[in-house]
This record gives structure tokens, sequence and C-alpha cells, in this order.
């Protein structure tokens, strides 16, 4: 185990604003507590945490790997749409004290899967005025919405209504 310094530095910093993960065309993480590593020359990573990610279309794999500043990785593969990002996730379950951060965080390949930063501000002008109640409302409705695409990223909601007679039912309307 190594410990970060100033010959490979890592530095891990809150989030300023929304990062979201996208694959095959939905998003499959979104959150306002991402952490930002920042490790030596290697670009930024965000970790996600898992209960803002989707992780219905992920698979553990057998795949490891060991880093000696941070720990042992686990891998998931992503399958979606008949797409699939092999290992394209990795957590550090139990990470190095140093890095106890990212414990059971999600971080993504970002040559397989898109994370992007989201400005609320541009989304929703009145984002600063909406109740964390009112954010689950408009996410649940978003994601039962046909994206245009032929399919929404959850079930459809079941039908509130009746549906209209049928042809035996006499003639009444």
């Amino acid at each position: 185990m190594k410990t970060p310094g100033p010959d490979h530095p890592i530095t891990l910093t809150p989030a300023t604003n929304r990062w979201r993960a996208r694959f095959a065309g939905h998003v499959i993480a979104d959150t306002n507590d991402a952490l930002i590593l920042r490790e030596a020359d290697y670009p930024p990573v965000v970790y996600f945490p898992r209960q803002d990610v989707e992780m219905g279309y992920m698979s553990r794999t057998d795949r490891g790997t060991h880093c000696p500043y941070k720990g042992d990785a686990s891998y998931y593969t992503l399958h979606m749409d008949g797409q699939f990002a092999e290992n394209g996730v990795w957590t550090y379950e139990t990470p190095f004290p140093a890095m106890e951060q990212i414990a059971g965080r999600l971080a993504f390949y970002t040559d397989k899967i898109e994370v992007y930063a989201v400005d609320d501000a541009a989304v929703n002008p009145h984002h600063r005025d909406e109740t964390p109640q009112d954010r689950k409302v408009i996410d649940e409705v978003v994601q039962h919405t046909d994206s245009g695409a032929g399919y929404s990223q959850r079930e459809h909601w079941a039908a509130n209504v009746s549906p209209p007679p049928t042809a035996d039912d006499g003639g009444l309307r």
C-alpha cells in the first residue's frame, strides 16, 4: 500500500454540479453527490454514489485489478438495448484508508460510457426553488416517458383508465 504524496498526488473533491452517465441513449447515473478524483497526470475520474446508479443493467464480472494507492477494484459489464460495455464500470468496495471516500462508489470508462456535467440552472432556472420531493417526481416522469426512440428508460406505468367496452356489450355506448 502506497500513500499519495508529492511524487504521486491524489485529491478527492466534491463536485460543484450535477453529473450524469449515459449509455445506449439512456441516463444510467444521475447525482449531485459526485466525487472528482484527480490522480497524478491521469484525467479526472467522476465517482458516483451507488444509490444514484441504475444497477439493474450491470453484471459483476471476474475482472479485478490492484492499484497500490487505492486498493482492489471490481468490475461490472453494462448491457442495455443489445449493447455491451464490458468491464466498463469499476468500484473500490474497500479501498485503502487514504481513499476511503470512494468506498462503494462507481466510476465509468469514458471511452465506453458518456460521463458529463449538467448545469441545473440551464436545465431548470428554478431548480433552487424545488424540494427533493419535486425532483424525485420530475425524475420519475422523465424516466417513464418515451424519448422518441420507441421506449422509455423504465417500464410504463399501468393504465389508470378502463378500456372502452367491447362489441359484446349489446351495442350500448
